[in-house]
Order: structure tokens, then sequence, then C-alpha cells
């Protein structure tokens, strides 16, 4: 088996065109690594108008979903579209505070874009959705808590506007409160710092899932 070290020099060694043909394979297997690249070093878009390309689609998206959708199994599939297509906005450009505000905008928009699904549906047939806009609304809260502190201001008026969303529906808020995410974290945008001790600690207990 060939050492790591052994296979960079190997590889450096290679003639120039060699290693161009190389890398223009790698690429059209590794479509993620060519809009990387693209993005690195050709893309006149900052990391600024992708997040507000990102924003629109996001909102145009949702908009589409209310709509033309009532049921909520159907919308938690296109939120957890929606949120792949924020990963990969996140790989390609490295955006961490966009992974935030992006976040934190998909789920205000899902919210207060489609309260009629919300308010006529069945209680049991809506619990695994309440949850998974939860699992999400804790997960905002981990990220933020991993920039440095400075940033919680940027977003503060987001998650105000996110725990009032919650905090406005009766089941939202109740399964906040049954999977141990306390509100006021997110209204008063005061996330404890251990946090993740205490994610951590609620996921062990069998919540959050």
């Amino acid at each position: 088996m060939f050492k790591d070290t052994e296979f960079k020099i190997a590889l450096q060694e290679l003639p120039e065109k060699e290693k161009d043909k190389l890398i223009l394979r790698l690429l059209r297997r590794d479509m993620d690594l060519a809009e990387k690249l693209f993005f690195e070093l050709v893309d006149t878009d900052t990391v600024e108008d992708k997040r507000r390309n990102m924003v629109t689609l996001i909102s145009n998206d949702i908009n589409r979903i209310a709509e033309n959708y009532h049921s909520l199994d159907f919308i938690a599939v296109e939120m957890r579209r929606i949120s792949g297509e924020i990963s990969h906005h996140v790989k390609i450009t490295k955006d961490k505070f966009g992974e935030i505000s992006l976040n934190i905008n998909m789920l205000n928009e899902v919210i207060e874009q489609n309260t009629f699904s919300l308010s006529h549906s069945k209680p049991q047939k809506s619990v695994k959705f309440y949850n998974y806009i939860i699992v999400r609304a804790f997960k905002i809260l981990l990220l933020i808590q991993t920039l440095h502190e400075d940033f919680l201001l940027d977003f503060k008026e987001d998650l105000n506007r996110l725990g009032a969303n919650i905090s406005s529906n009766k089941m939202l808020l109740k399964t906040a409160n049954y999977n141990s995410l306390d509100i006021n974290w997110i209204l008063e945008a005061e996330i404890p710092e251990n946090i993740h001790q205490i994610h951590k600690e609620i996921k062990a207990a069998g919540f959050l899932k």
C-alpha cells in the first residue's frame, strides 16, 4: 500500500498536460467540486450575492407551495429539499453566516405562509411536521453558538420573529416545550453557553427526533 506522501509526490511530478487531463476528468465526476472551483476562481458573484439569490429562491418556493398545497407531509418534504439547497450553497461558498440566516428565513416563511395548513391539520397528522420545525430551530441555535458572539446581534431580529411565530402557534409552542427548547432562547436571542451539552442531554433522553 502506497504512503500518502509518496502519492502526493508522484502527482506533483506528473507532466502539466497529464495533470490537466486528470483535473478535468475529476471535475466531470464531481460536480460539487467543479461548482466550488468555478465560484472561487471565475464567478463574479460574491458570497452575499449568492445568499441574496437564495433568499429570493426560498421565498418564491415557499410561496408557491403555500398557494398550491396544504398537506403538511408534502410541505415537510419540500422543506427538506430547500434545506438540501441551503446545504449545497454552504458547501460551495462556505457561507456559515448564510447557513444560519437562510435556515431562519425558511422557518419563518414556512410558518407565516402556511397558517391555513397549520390551523386546519389534525394534531395527530402534524406531530412530525411540528417536531421537524423545532429540531431545525434548535440546530440554528447550535450553529449560532459556534460563531463569534458578536454575530448574535445580526440574527436577533430574525430570531425574535421566529420566536414570535412559534409562540403564536399552540402546537408549535407545545412541541418546543415537550422537547425542552426554551422559547425565550429564541425570543430574547439569549443562547446558553452550554447549549451543545443541553442538546446532547435532550437527545440522549430520546427527544428532538
